[in-house]
Formats: C-alpha cells, sequence, structure tokens
C-alpha cells in the first residue's frame, strides 16, 4: 500500500486536470441535518474525474508507445479523457465505445480528435474489442480503471480532500464502476485519516463491487442496468477489488428513481446537472443517512460527472419526484356513473395532482391512473391509509416500472357506441381542452363548478412544472344542455379550445362498435 501513495504523490495530473473546489451543499445539509460538501469533479474539462487517471497513465508511457498511439474501451468519461490526454501529448486515440454510449459523450470524444468505434452492447464487450485491436494495430491499452498508474490519478482526488478540510469527514461516499475512483481515493485517505469511513455507491443493477465484496472474490455480473452508463461494468478490476477489501467500510445500492432524485437535489443546490453515474454518490449518502439516522456529521460526496443527454432531463424529473417520495402513483376502480369523480376528487383533498388519466367505459367501473404529490413517505402513508379506509379499490403502483414508463401514457381507447343507445340518442361526446393557472386545488376546483349530471367520459391533466396547467376532458352531455354548457365554459374564464371535431380524437378516442 506504501507503492500506492507514493504514486499517487507523484501522480502527474494538473497539466490537463483542474483542482476542483470542495463546496458546502447548502440546500441538502439543511434537509438532511448534516454538513453536507460536494467534490465538484463535474467541472474538470472533461465534465468527469477521468481526466486525472488517463493522463497519469498517459504521462508515463514511453516514447514509442506514444509515436504508435493508444486506445481505451470506455462509456464516455473515460474516453473523453483519453483523447484530451492524448491531444496535449501530441499523440492518436482510438475509442472503442458501447452502442448504447448517449450521443453527448460520443460527439464530444469525435471533437477531441479521436476515433471512435461503435461497438457491443456495454462496456466489457467494447473492452474485449479493444483488446483485440490493441495488438492488432500495436496500440497501448489504457484501462479504465484497473491499472495502477490510472488509480493512482484518481487518488489525487483525495490529496486535494485533505488539503481541503480542516479536520477529518466522518465519510466519504464514492461511486462505483470497476473501482479505479474508489481504490484511489481510499488508498490515500485510509493512510492518512485512517478513521474517515469509505463508503461505495453502486445502482442495484450494476452491483460487482457489492456482491463481490460479500463473497471475498471478484464476481462477474450476468448483465447490468444501462441508465448509469458510466458505471455499467460486469466485472470490477483486479487491483481495485485488492484495495476495496482493504480500505471499502461499506457499500450501498440505489435505485433509477433515487439517483434521478439525487440530480434533481444537485441541480438545487448548485444549478448543475450531474449524469446518473456522477450523482451515485449523493444518492447513495442520502439513503445512508436515512437508513442509519445520521445526524451533525460531516459527509463528502463526490460528484464525479456531469455529460448527461439533454434529451434524458424528460425522464430524470419525471422519476426524481417517486425517488424521494414526493409523488406516488395509483390506480384506482370507481363506480361508472355521473359524480363519482367529484367524489373521488373529494377524498384527494387540497393535494396537487401530477397526472390524472380517465376513460369512460360500458362497465359498472371505470379505472383510473392518478399521480399525486406527497411530502415524504409519512404523508405517503397517510394517504394510502386515507384510500384504505374509503370504499375504493385502489393499487399503489409507485414501484411498478410497467406502469411508470408505459401504463401511464396508455390510459384510454374508444367509447363502446352501445354507451350512447343506453342513454338514447340525444346524448353526446364533446371533447375540450383547457388551460388554467397552476395552482392548488384548480384542478379540483373546475370539476366542482361542473353539472353534477354531465358524466365524465374522457379526462387527462399531466403536471408539466408550467404556471399554466393543461387538461383534455370529454364529457356526456344531452343536446338539450349544449347551451348550459356554454355558459359554463364562459363562467370558468379559462382558455379553452373545442376539439370535438379533431381528426385524431376520432381515430383514437372516438366512439366504436
Amino acid at each position: 500500500m506504501r507503492n500506492y501513495l507514493e504514486k499517487i504523490l507523484q501522480a502527474q495530473v494538473y497539466e490537463v486536470a483542474k483542482k476542483t473546489p470542495l463546496e458546502k451543499a447548502t440546500n441538502l445539509s439543511r434537509k438532511f441535518g448534516n454538513n453536507i460538501y460536494l467534490k465538484r469533479e463535474d467541472l474538470q474539462e472533461v465534465f468527469s474525474f477521468k481526466i486525472r487517471g488517463a493522463y497519469n497513465k498517459m504521462r508515463n508511457l514511453t516514447e514509442e508507445q506514444l509515436t504508435n498511439g493508444v486506445i481505451a474501451s470506455s462509456a464516455g468519461n473515460h474516453a473523453q479523457g483519453v483523447a484530451l490526454s492524448a491531444l496535449k501529448l501530441n499523440t492518436t486515440a482510438t475509442i472503442v465505445m458501447p452502442l448504447t454510449t448517449p450521443m453527448v459523450k460520443i460527439n464530444a470524444v469525435k471533437e477531441l480528435k479521436a476515433e471512435v468505434i461503435l461497438f457491443g452492447e456495454n462496456y466489457d464487450e467494447s473492452y474485449i474489442e479493444a483488446i483485440r485491436l490493441s495488438k492488432e494495430r500495436n496500440l497501448a491499452f489504457i484501462h479504465p480503471f484497473d491499472d495502477i498508474d490510472v488509480i493512482a490519478g484518481q487518488g489525487t482526488i483525495g490529496v486535494e480532500i485533505i488539503s481541503q478540510l480542516i479536520q477529518p469527514p466522518d465519510s466519504i461516499y464514492i461511486a462505483v464502476g470497476g473501482g479505479g475512483l474508489i481504490a484511489g481515493i481510499a488508498a490515500y485517505i485510509k493512510n492518512i485519516w485512517p478513521e474517515v469511513m469509505i463508503i461505495g455507491v453502486e445502482p442495484k443493477d450494476a452491483d460487482a463491487m457489492t456482491r463481490s465484496l460479500k463473497e471475498n472474490k471478484i464476481i462477474e455480473l450476468e448483465k447490468v442496468g444501462l441508465f448509469a452508463d458510466g458505471v455499467a461494468v460486469k466485472k470490477v478490476g483486479i487491483t481495485s477489488f485488492e484495495i476495496a477489501k482493504k480500505y471499502v467500510d461499506k457499500m450501498i445500492t440505489v435505485t433509477t428513481d433515487e439517483i434521478c432524485a439525487a440530480i434533481k437535489d444537485v441541480f438545487e443546490d448548485t444549478r448543475s446537472i450531474l449524469e446518473p453515474a456522477g450523482a451515485l454518490s449523493i444518492a447513495g449518502m442520502k439513503k445512508d443517512i436515512e437508513s442509519s439516522n445520521i445526524t451533525n456529521k460531516n459527509l463528502v460526496a463526490i460528484a464525479c460527472g456531469a455529460n448527461i443527454n439533454f434529451e434524458r432531463l424528460r425522464f430524470v424529473a419525471e422519476r426524481a419526484e417517486l425517488g424521494e417520495n414526493r409523488e406516488t402513483m395509483l390506480a384506482v376502480e370507481i363506480p361508472e356513473k355521473a359524480g363519482s369523480l367529484i367524489e373521488l376528487c373529494n377524498l384527494l383533498k387540497k393535494r396537487n395532482l401530477t397526472e390524472f388519466s380517465y376513460r369512460m367505459s360500458n362497465s359498472q367501473n371505470a379505472q383510473i391512473f392518478i399521480g399525486l404529490e406527497v411530502n415524504g413517505i409519512n404523508d405517503k402513508n397517510n394517504l394510502i391509509n386515507d384510500f384504505q379506509e374509503s370504499r375504493y379499490q385502489f393499487i399503489d403502483i409507485s414501484d411498478d416500472e410497467l406502469s411508470k414508463n408505459h401504463l401511464r401514457h396508455m390510459v384510454g381507447g374508444r367509447l363502446p357506441l352501445n354507451l350512447f343507445q343506453n342513454k338514447n340518442t340525444d346524448f353526446r361526446e364533446l371533447l375540450y381542452r383547457f388551460e388554467f393557472p397552476e395552482r392548488p386545488g384548480a384542478l379540483i376546483g373546475f370539476l366542482k363548478k361542473m353539472q353534477p349530471n354531465w358524466s365524465i367520459s374522457i379526462f387527462h391533466y399531466r403536471n408539466h412544472g408550467a404556471d399554466v396547467g393543461r387538461i383534455v376532458i370529454g364529457v356526456l352531455i344531452n343536446k338539450n344542455e349544449i347551451k348550459t354548457w356554454y355558459k359554463f365554459l364562459e363562467m370558468l374564464g379559462y382558455k379553452y379550445w373545442d376539439e370535438t371535431n379533431n381528426e385524431t380524437y376520432r381515430l383514437f378516442l372516438g366512439a366504436s362498435d
């Protein structure tokens, strides 16, 4: 271990890397009752800590190796580190990247003049191809984590943390993929401040280090989740595993929703957006604080990367509320009769709705998808208790992946023609879009102003985080009451659009046999 310590202190990284700030996260600290600090590796030129290890390794190559060029396999951040280092050292770089790599990372590597080869579904398949090409083309392979010089480069983060704090923190939380980052930081910190807890964090569906430490041998996963693509590794490194066995105190695994919530937390503190792997440590820290009842401690989390596709932000925002128990999703069954929807809204009280989807059918009961804002796990439990004491059948689907990813957008269908025949031919379905000021209770207030004998046949609302709410509503109204409906529209004072003759509505939602 003395050899690791010496290599970390001798690492040559600052020709390209920055000494990143260690910032107190004011909102997170207040929210969780601890002094929480973020090591801002997302502020590196390539938006990731990976530049440290890549440059240190390449700086130690021979002149002949640099002349021939280098090759690496990476899901993105190590690739950018190698590519930038190659530019600085005036050599060529070839990067083998998985086919699933986000375009923001692929484009960033190309802009650094590296050759990009897309191969394989994950890092491990790309790694095998890169090794093959390194032998075929006589290129120096730059391993992303299982290399002493790479680990030493990442260890300079530990050197900086010690220089930036007056006294040792209680714990340092570190994202784990192949293990190079945690190995480097742990090897240095534990030799200087042995009392500091080193805690690794992995996704639940990519927990190779967690399983390996538990079994005391390297475990290769059959498959890995790709949401946190920067740590989507089936097998940890041999060197990083040996260091982790000696120095890592605990491993924590987190869900996709918890990672998304951590991205939001860091944004609220810094106005920066971390990638999923970059926010892993914060997600694990939050989970550890809550499960271990940690208070009044000094905690450090490594914000290790910010290479995220803009298109992924929609998914992150949607899942963040679930990840921090700020939203609950329910499937509710109500009687198919006039007034039932308003009765259900009374049960919801003044809670903000995040989504509400309903389509009338010809059965005795209707199924409704509801998304509701809640204020933490206790408030969610109170809501569930309210429903358990009500007459409604319901299912909590907040943890159901099918519902979260697909069914919430698929509630709908056509209105059967025989429903009109049962009511007689004087009834017709009208379809309208509305915009209204987005404020607590506005949606329920809208429903309560409707005539109790008007049957709602379609209803969809989704909170878009704006100051204007948007809904689509279908109603079954007797032709003799059309004028009353128009008076209702004017009385509301909201913007509205008549979509009854919209061709898309007729094609996908209109009445059918």
